[in-house]
């Protein structure tokens, strides 16, 4: 009868430490990823380099590492207890993988590398490790880019909002405006607000850094999400401003000058406005609710 608690103990350990990720264990494991997802993730991080709109991108993984790094002291506390439901996540992933491999479909394997990283801290460390870092773990999908398909549906709707609040600014300016579609006719100079324009860039790099902003300075998790549902609004109608400030070029200064230089000095100054405006957001929102917090006390 004495014994039987004693090798329940034993068997625990036993398992525990078995489950333990040696050295050259990790390094085998992260050797196989290198070669699967090499040419994915070269192609990843090229994309950041190279396309604007998803230049965020560098700052996801260093942020994520950082949060684990931050809660390594719980990791730690927390028993390991492998779960094989993580081989189960990890054939998910490397199905996701070859089908995006044979499709050439970048999302794919992409979102199959993410995927990758819960199936081994499910397989190895378990759920309670994994639920630890499933906040960081989530923030790897900002990362990756939207598929074509989305990006190309949410961005024309946006062109024709920052085209429509632009018109309505320019009106109130007193300059002299017809829109149509996403097409502003100014006295001097006809405006397209193209793609690029359409404020997707911004709201993307808003969005992602507001997590990042929000995690970092706000313990309250509903701010954390007012934030991030801000980043919208504030990106939009900064993207509008950026708009209007080009339409007030045209029609006081010089038509010609609203182009080259100016318009990319004013994609940054306008994205640091945002910033400004998301900081002054949140200080609002901690002023608002303390004095709540007092009134109710």
């Amino acid at each position: 009868m004495n014994s039987s608690p004693s090798i329940a103990l034993s068997t625990t350990k036993l398992f525990d430490k078995q489950s333990s990720v040696s050295p050259w264990r990790a390094a085998v494991i992260i050797l196989l990823v290198g070669v699967l997802y090499w040419e994915p993730l070269a192609r990843l991080v090229a994309d950041w380099g190279q396309d604007p709109n998803f230049s965020h991108g560098f700052f996801v993984p260093a942020f994520a590492a950082y949060v684990v790094w931050s809660r390594r002291e719980e990791l730690r506390q927390v028993p390991i207890r492998p779960s094989y439901w993580g081989l189960v996540v990890i054939l998910v992933a490397m199905a996701a993988l070859v089908g995006g491999t044979l499709g050439a479909e970048l999302f794919l394997t992409r979102f199959s590398f993410v995927l990758l990283i819960a199936g081994l801290v499910i397989y190895f460390f378990g759920y309670k490790q994994f639920r630890l870092v499933l906040f960081p773990w989530a923030c790897l999908f900002l990362m990756i880019p939207v598929p074509a398909i989305i990006f190309n549906q949410v961005t024309f709707p946006l062109q024709l909002l920052a085209s429509k609040l632009a018109t309505g600014m320019l009106r109130l300016a007193g300059i002299p405006v017809l829109r149509e579609g996403n097409i502003i006719q100014l006295p001097d100079m006809r405006l397209e607000v193209a793609e690029a324009c359409s404020g997707i860039r911004s709201l993307m790099s808003l969005a992602t850094l507001s997590i990042i902003y929000g995690y970092l300075v706000e313990p309250r998790r509903l701010v954390r999400m007012i934030l991030f549902v801000a980043a919208v609004p504030i990106a939009v109608a900064a993207n509008a401003l950026r708009i209007v400030g080009t339409g007030v070029v045209v029609e006081y200064w010089n038509p010609q000058r609203a182009l080259g230089f100016f318009h990319e000095f004013s994609g940054w100054l306008i994205f640091l406005l945002a910033l400004f405006l998301l900081f002054g957001f949140h200080r609002t929102l901690c002023v608002v609710t303390s004095r709540r917090t007092h009134s109710d006390g």
